[in-house]
């Protein structure tokens, strides 16, 4: 999201009023209500003119009540103990307002990157592993990638292998991050880790640390490592989505992003994007990979990735299918 559209969001929440707003943080995700909160508690003396036109449908309520006279600090505060309770409130607003430290898996998803990677670099491999298999894919490879390479290897090569978390680990993971996770002598043993885990983490790596992170796995196993290559889901993997799914696809990704994306595409994958789109826009696009000059690697794999991100969600969703992964079809 912009910075204008978390502003306009921040603003809409602080007029809705506290049991609203407090309602529609619980369906955010951690990574979105701290980017909101952020704004929200940056958010000083908007003008009636801003209000009117992000609230336009909302006039009514915005001109009877407004929390926007409020100390926003305040406001934050009470709002977030309602969506998400007090314990969580406290990890999201140490980090927005500064607070004390945080600490335990679940504070972890609150947290940058660099902050988690160096609260748990020193840490052993297995307990790093076990912990970033609880956290965001694409957050969990940005700590990896302020690692080592040995170290970043031997956490993924941990991944890949492991088929579980048992009670005592997760005993371990409570003491060493402060007790957030409870241990249990009945606590079922969690199905987190393998070789898709692994692959999903990987697929958020660029190109160069992907490399070293699969050749330093195959020479541990070579099986393993093409286990994980078979999961990983790159760019030209979406030549097995059929007609529809990439029309979908199609819909949710700025013409911008496709146009640098497809620099570094085969052709034909080009081609099953240009047949799925009116002759008109395709011809369009066709001119703009003509005019457009050399992109550098790394933009276009940045690109391909967040195009990936799509394709991941509507498979997830069920929205799109894909093939050669042992997939159900559709009929």
């Amino acid at each position: 999201m912009s910075e204008d559209g978390l502003t306009n969001s921040a603003i809409l929440l602080m007029s809705l009023g506290e049991e609203e707003a407090a309602e529609v943080m619980k369906f955010l995700t951690p990574k979105e209500v701290q980017k909101l909160g952020q704004t929200m508690s940056k958010v000083k003396g908007v003008t009636r003119e801003k209000i009117d036109s992000v609230l336009s449908v909302f006039e009514a309520e915005s001109q009877g009540q407004t929390a926007l006279g409020m100390d926003s600090d305040v406001y934050l505060r009470s709002v977030l103990n309602k969506a998400l309770g007090p314990e969580k409130a406290s990890f999201i607003l140490d980090r927005i307002l500064q607070g004390g430290d945080t600490s335990g898996i679940e504070s972890l998803k609150w947290m940058d990157a660099a902050s988690v990677a160096e609260l748990i670099k020193n840490e052993h491999p297995q307990i790093i592993a076990s912990v970033l298999v609880h956290l965001e894919r694409d957050h969990a490879c940005e700590i990896l990638a302020a690692f080592t390479d040995r170290l970043r290897s031997d956490v993924v090569l941990r991944i890949a292998t492991l088929d579980g978390i048992q009670p005592t680990a997760l005993r371990e993971l409570n003491d060493v991050l402060a007790k957030v996770l409870a241990g249990s002598e009945n606590l079922k043993k969690a199905a987190l880790g393998g070789a898709r885990t692994a692959a999903e983490i990987m697929n958020f790596m660029n190109s160069a640390l992907e490399t070293g992170v699969i050749d330093s796995v195959r020479e541990y196993d070579p099986e393993l490592a093409q286990k994980i290559l078979d999961e990983m889901f790159v760019f030209e993997n979406i030549l097995e989505i059929d007609d529809r799914g990439i029309q979908l696809v199609l819909r949710e990704v700025q013409s911008e992003s496709l146009i640098v994306a497809l620099k570094g595409a085969s052709e034909p994958l080009r081609e099953k994007i240009f047949k799925n789109m009116s002759q008109r826009a395709a011809e369009m696009l066709k001119d703009d990979l003509e005019s457009k000059g050399p992109v550098r690697i790394s933009e276009v794999e940045t690109e391909q990735k967040e195009i990936l991100k799509v394709v991941r969600r509507l498979s997830d969703e069920g929205q799109i299918a894909m093939g050669g992964k042992g997939e159900e079809a559709y009929v």
